[in-house]
């Protein structure tokens, strides 16, 4: 039962978003000094306030999940577990989560972390995820939400650089998700979830990830530009980024675009980590 309610919190995603905390954590560490019980706790806030979200996830998507391949084993959607049980459960976690970040970080981070549950359970996942082909541009800015977390825990105010993080990670998640809305576009059709790929066909959402990758890559060249990183980030980011570019912009066929998208997807998490990885190594001078 332990391991059940582990899994409904879709641990994946969780590691996933705390490598973008690390990110704001380590850009902000290296102007406020590193803090490792600092980190610590932030980490384990983020964690447990995504866990919330991703519970209450589980909890609405029920019905939508019984209709998907990959998520038909999930076990809220066979009813493996109550769904009361785990709003209960959801509501410890969100608790829990922004009480660490308030207490042991400021109220300031534990103010944003909460706005992005606002976005991801009640504007994403309530509503625009079902209704409209912008779900996508909704989720993002949840998405985009730890790494901020990450920043504002040690700095505890928003500035420049923390608004240009934001806006890295918000055009990152745009083809990201499209990636793996193409892959999977046969579950989102018989979900009849409007994502992009569905609606508006592969080739056009093929120009619009197309077009996030090359703001992405423009905006994470800007940290370098105005002065917030150093010439180890410029290096490694400018060879992620064209690596996605690449990736992205190689032609696109119906033969073809499972394999592509697929592509574009793990590209992607190679591209996220290595920003993250590089943050932390222009960190060490400042230890």
């Amino acid at each position: 039962m332990i391991k059940g309610y582990i899994s409904i919190t879709k641990p994946g995603i969780i590691i996933g978003n705390l490598i973008s905390v690390l990110a704001g954590y380590f850009l902000a560490a290296k102007t406020e000094g590193l803090n490792g019980p600092l980190l610590i706790y932030t980490l384990l806030g983020v964690a447990l306030v995504i866990a919330s979200g991703c519970v209450i996830n589980n909890i609405f998507d029920r019905d939508i999940d019984q209709k998907m391949s990959r998520t038909q084993s999930r076990l809220l959607a066979k009813g493996a577990i109550n769904a009361d049980a785990a709003f209960v459960y959801a509501v410890v976690l969100l608790l829990s989560g922004t009480a660490v970040l308030y207490q042991k970080a400021n109220p300031l981070s534990a103010v944003v972390v909460l706005l992005g549950f606002v976005f991801y359970v009640f504007f994403y996942t309530m509503w625009y995820k079902r209704h409209s082909v912008y779900g996508t541009l909704v989720g993002s800015v949840s998405g985009a939400v730890p790494p901020l977390v990450g920043y504002l825990a040690v700095t505890n105010y928003i500035s420049l650089e923390a608004m240009l993080l934001f806006i890295m990670f918000c055009l990152w998640q745009m083809p990201h998700s499209y990636a793996i809305a193409m892959f999977r576009m046969q579950d989102y059709k018989n979900a009849e979830i409007p994502v992009l790929p569905v609606v508006e066909g592969i080739h056009k959402a093929r120009r619009h990830m197309m077009a996030y990758v090359a703001a992405f890559t423009l905006v994470a060249l800007a940290m370098f530009g105005l002065g917030f990183s150093g010439y180890e980030y410029l290096l490694v980011t400018s060879g992620v980024c064209l690596w996605w570019c690449v990736v992205t912009f190689r032609p696109l066929s119906e033969d073809t675009y499972v394999q592509w998208s697929k592509s574009v997807f793990k590209t992607s998490l190679f591209v996220v980590t290595g920003i993250s990885c590089v943050l932390g190594l222009e960190l060490i001078p400042f230890i």
